[in-house]
C-alpha cells in the first residue's frame, strides 16, 4: 500500500514538472495546473507516511500559487507543509512555515484564517518553546483586536498571561494581565474583572510589590460591584495579612474556595505565597512602664541589682 501511494505520488510530481515546462508553442508554465498536481503528490505521499517528500510537494505547491498570484491557497500549503514538519517533530520549522502562511493570510484580506494559524502554531510550540507560543498568542490576540473581535482577543491574552506566570516572567505577566482586565471591563463583564484583579494580585505579591497589589485593588473600586463583592472582601484580607506579616491568614485566603478553583498557575500562586519576615507577625510596640511615684530610674536599677545575685 504504502509503495503504490510513493509511485503515485512520483506520478503526480512528473505531472506537474510537465505543466511548469515552457517550449516553442508554450511560452507560459501553467502554475495552476502543476499546483494541484503537488498538491495530489503532496496526499500520496503524506498516506505512504512519508513526510519529508510530502512536505517537499507543498513547498512546491505553495511556490506555484504564488507565482499565479493565488496567496490564500499559496498560505494554505505552506501551513500544510508546517503540519508534515510536525509530524516529524520539527516544531520550530514548523512554526515558522505557519508563521509565514498566516502573513499571506494578512495580506489575502483573511485576518481570521491568518489567527487561527497562529494560534495552532502556538498549541504545537508551547511546550517546547513557551516564550515563542507568549509571542504567537499575543499577535493572534492584537489581529482580533484589529478585527474588534474582543471576546477571542481577550481568550487568546489569558493563555499568554497563564504561560507567562508559568515561566515566573512576573513582570510581563502583570501587564498582560492588565490589558486582559481592561477588555473585560470595556466588553462589561465586570465578574472577570474581579477575577483578574485576584491574579493581579497574586503576581505583584509574587514581585514584592505590595503597593502595586494595594493599587489594583483600590483602583477595581470604580469596576461596578466590587466593592462588596466577596472578591473584594478577599483580597482586603488577605493585603492586611500579608501587611501584618501573618502568614496563617494568608494560607487561608489562599485555601479558600475562591482562590483554590481559580486557572491552575493562579492557584498555585496562591499556594505557594510566603509573608516577608517569614511568617512573624509585627509586634505591637512596646508599653513602656510606668514606674511608682517619687521612684527613679537609678533607684529602679538599684532594686533590680540588689536581687540580682539571688536572695541568699
Amino acid at each position: 500500500m504504502a509503495a503504490q501511494k510513493i509511485n503515485e505520488g512520483l506520478e503526480h510530481l512528473a505531472k506537474a514538472e510537465k505543466y511548469l515546462k515552457t517550449g516553442f508553442l508554450k511560452w507560459k508554465p501553467d502554475y495552476d495546473s502543476a499546483a494541484s498536481e503537488y498538491g495530489k503528490a503532496a496526499v500520496a505521499f503524506k498516506n505512504a507516511k512519508q513526510f519529508e517528500q510530502a512536505k517537499d510537494a507543498c513547498l512546491r505547491e505553495a511556490v506555484a500559487h504564488e507565482n499565479n498570484r493565488a496567496l490564500f491557497h499559496a498560505a494554505k500549503a505552506y501551513e500544510q507543509a508546517g503540519m508534515m514538519l510536525k509530524e516529524m517533530q520539527k516544531l520550530p520549522e514548523a512554526v515558522q512555515l505557519i508563521e509565514k502562511a498566516s502573513m499571506m493570510y494578512l495580506e489575502n484580506g483573511t485576518p481570521d484564517t491568518a489567527a487561527m494559524a497562529l494560534e495552532r502554531a502556538g498549541k504545537l510550540i508551547e511546550n517546547v518553546d513557551p516564550e515563542k507560543a507568549v509571542q504567537l498568542y499575543q499577535q493572534t490576540a492584537n489581529v482580533f483586536e484589529n478585527e474588534e473581535r474582543l471576546r477571542q482577543a481577550v481568550e487568546l491574552l489569558g493563555k499568554a498571561s497563564r504561560l507567562l506566570v508559568r515561566g515566573r516572567r512576573f513582570d510581563e505577566a502583570a501587564l498582560s494581565i492588565q490589558k486582559e482586565k481592561n477588555i473585560y471591563k470595556e466588553i462589561e463583564n465586570y465578574p472577570t474583572c474581579y477575577k483578574k484583579t485576584i491574579a493581579q494580585v497574586l503576581v505583584h505579591l509574587h514581585r514584592s510589590d505590595y503597593v502595586a497589589a494595594e493599587r489594583c485593588v483600590r483602583e477595581s473600586y470604580s469596576i461596578p460591584g466590587f466593592n462588596g463583592s466577596e472578591d473584594c472582601a478577599a483580597l482586603e484580607q488577605l493585603l492586611e495579612g500579608y501587611d501584618q506579616q501573618d502568614q496563617d491568614q494568608v494560607s487561608e485566603v489562599c485555601n479558600s474556595p475562591l482562590f483554590k478553583y481559580m486557572d491552575n498557575d493562579y492557584a498555585k500562586l496562591g499556594l505557594s505565597l510566603v509573608v516577608p519576615g517569614g511568617g512573624i507577625k509585627k509586634k505591637a510596640a512596646a508599653t513602656p512602664q510606668v514606674k511608682p511615684e517619687g521612684t527613679t530610674a537609678t533607684a529602679v536599677e538599684e532594686d533590680e541589682d540588689e536581687y540580682a545575685g539571688g536572695l541568699c
